[in-house]
């Protein structure tokens, strides 16, 4: 029963979040301009490489997250704890990780719904061509797993501070570290590339991106997601004790 209140209790939180991304022009501005870009890079190439994928749009997906991502969680926190709505949060009946499974699940569904009109990428390559589906599959489903990690580090510097500004940046630098890692491994000593190269988000992306179904990969989105839930969780208990 107490298990069923807490669920209950990130739902509601979850879905008075998602409302209030799409009552606000934030999340119109970022979504439209995310689909503005990638359209803009997506046709760009597709009718000169004369080839019915997804590659190119896949391969550009993880620099854009790094951006789009930050921009969408940002004030899911920070603008709480600066109006000081967090402290009157926190006197409910919830816990820290009600909050934080809550303020998640706004995040990465608005995301999810950032990356739903993609979906007519897919069908273009289909009305041009006969494409693979298995990296098309592959690459919407490591797509989802780079959003969830992101929006966990977006809701962890969002809870770091309440400056949005400011959340926007901590995260945008943490995504782009693990996006840009892999590029810069070349240039480190060949003993630690390898565990730089597995510590890159790109790479596993990349990897899931070819229809690769490895579990390493899975396992690491997986626990970089739970690593920043986990201190958002620490951090929103620590604003609790102080309140």
């Amino acid at each position: 029963m107490k298990n069923n209140k807490k669920q209950t209790a990130a739902i509601v939180i979850a879905k008075r979040d998602l409302a209030a991304y799409f009552q606000s022009p934030i999340a119109y501005i970022v979504t439209g301009l995310f689909l503005l870009a990638m359209g803009f890079l997506f046709f760009n190439t597709f009718f000169l490489n004369n080839r019915a994928e997804l590659r190119n749009f896949f391969g550009l997906l993880p620099i854009l997250l790094s951006f789009f991502i930050p921009a969408l969680t940002m004030r899911v926190i920070a603008e709480e704890k600066r109006s000081g709505s967090i402290e009157t949060l926190m006197t409910l009946p919830v816990t820290a990780f009600d909050v934080t499974l809550g303020k998640f699940l706004a995040a990465f569904g608005a995301g999810a719904l950032m990356l739903a009109p993609t979906l007519f990428y897919a069908i273009t390559c289909a009305i041009f061509g006969d494409p693979d589906w298995g990296p098309i599959v592959g690459g919407y489903l490591g797509a989802l797993f780079l959003t969830a990690a992101f929006s966990a580090i977006g809701i962890f510097a969002s809870s770091s501070t309440k400056n949005q500004i400011v959340a926007f940046f901590i995260a945008l630098a943490i995504c782009m570290v693990l996006t840009l890692l892999s590029m810069f491994a070349v240039f480190l000593p060949s003993a630690i590339v390898e565990a730089v190269s597995y510590l890159s988000a790109s790479t596993h992306f990349e990897s899931i991106s070819r229809g690769i179904l490895d579990t390493r990969d899975f396992v690491y989105f997986i626990s970089l997601t739970a690593l920043f839930f986990a201190m958002t969780v620490q951090t929103i208990k620590a604003t609790g004790d102080n309140r």
